[in-house]
């Protein structure tokens, strides 16, 4: 079978240099973390599109002192047309990899956050290894870089969310509909500029077909997500989306918080809407105050600069009255002021306590500072920056919020 590529698709492969670059840069993380290190496996597919431009059925086998090899079960057709990666095989099971492959030595590193242990254990049975160690932080601190390839993908995707979010989205919003109807044509709005039509996590076993979709209150009922704002969502089964019953009237704030992506890459935005009549002085108040916390966290992202003083500069600014409800609503409030955003929405950095390592010019974060007020829900304002010399640079839209909708 041929398979012939459009254009269009062909101009989405990932270039050979760009491959290399970010598996030479792997390895000298692994070097300087654990000079003694013999052999990193990839099986997540996000990281096998990271280094290898593709994502199968597969691993990618990284000796220190050998070629990196993609093995593929299903489908090696599809990763040769694909991929740039210099070295891709066939596999019908790990036992043919494994012979192959030869000697593994002692320990082999792998992504300890996503691997089943039904995994391990098959790969423990046909490779010759005694222990295994975890690689989840060198690769995390590696893709927290982004070349200006990604970064590329990355302001296409800030412009995406932008123009969805910021003009699209006052058009979509009538009385009377429902949380999951405006989610249905939100989500319409944003495959039709360009969005990659998901949104990817790398905490372990969540579902997101967007984000976070809220009327009034809905936007501070408790989730199990780890950010600040929620909703009811579809049922206790799938709590996505947005809720069916209920349904927008005069008065209501509007919350939206969801990812975009283009080719992989996703930047994360929050914008609040105030639908047909004015919120209470008190929820306006806390909102600009949001706004001003996103703009001083903002210029304080330069290279060199440490997340966790950061995050400890902007804290101690703010009142015990101000902090009550602050990043979540009641006990659902979260320890953190930003994110990491690149091939998952939740990548390092991250502006909080126990984050050290310098922020670095390459780097994309997402500010998210948010406040649940009881009666009306979770004002304030997120956006996607990117690290500079003069401090963060919003690619997703400088749109202050509480955007009125008649």
């Amino acid at each position: 079978m041929d398979i012939n590529m459009h254009k269009a698709w062909v101009e989405k492969i990932v270039p050979e240099e760009e491959l290399n670059s970010r598996l030479l840069r792997f390895r000298a993380a692994m070097d300087a973390a654990h000079p003694d290190w013999e052999t990193a496996i990839f099986f997540s597919k996000v990281n096998q599109y990271y280094f290898t431009g593709t994502m199968q059925d597969g691993m990618l086998l990284v000796p220190r002192d050998r070629e990196a090899v993609y093995w593929v079960y299903r489908s090696f057709e599809r990763a040769v047309a694909e991929s740039r990666f210099p070295v891709i095989k066939p596999m019908r099971s790990y036992r043919e990899a494994a012979a192959a492959s030869g000697a593994l030595g002692r320990t082999v590193y792998l992504e300890t956050e996503v691997i089943p242990v039904a995994l391990f254990w098959r790969l423990q049975k046909y490779f010759s290894f005694q222990e295994m160690k975890a690689l989840d932080r060198e690769v995390a601190k590696v893709r927290a870089v982004k070349s200006p390839y990604e970064l590329s993908r990355l302001q296409q995707a800030g412009e995406v969310h932008r123009r969805v979010l910021e003009e699209r989205i006052p058009g979509l919003l009538k009385e009377g509909m429902s949380e999951a109807e405006l989610a249905v044509k939100l989500y319409a709005a944003m495959i039709d500029e360009g969005h990659h039509g998901l949104v990817r996590f790398r905490i372990f076993d969540t579902d997101m077909t967007l984000g976070y979709i809220g009327f009034g209150e809905s936007s501070i009922y408790p989730t199990n997500f780890n950010g600040p704002g929620g909703n009811r969502g579809l049922s206790p089964a799938a709590p996505v989306l947005g809720s069916r019953e209920r349904r927008l009237k005069k008065g209501d704030l509007v919350f939206i918080d969801i990812g975009c992506g283009v080719d992989g890459y996703h930047t994360d935005k929050t914008m609040t809407y105030v639908f047909g009549a004015p919120l209470p002085k008190e929820a306006v108040d806390t909102h600009n105050r949001c706004v001003e916390i996103q703009n001083e966290t903002a210029a304080l992202l330069k290279p060199g600069a440490v997340p966790a003083e950061i995050y400890r500069i902007i804290m101690s600014r703010l009142s015990p009255e101000f902090l009550e409800n602050f990043m979540g609503y009641g006990s659902h409030s979260v320890k953190f002021l930003g994110h990491g955003t690149g091939l998952h929405v939740d990548e390092l950095p991250v502006i909080a306590e126990g984050i050290d390592d310098p922020l670095a010019e390459g780097m994309a974060l997402a500010l998210e500072p948010k406040k649940g007020i009881k009666g009306i829900g979770m004002v304030g304002i997120e956006n996607t920056f990117l690290v500079t010399p003069g401090g963060g640079r919003s690619i997703t839209g400088d749109h202050p919020g509480l955007l009125m909708v008649d």
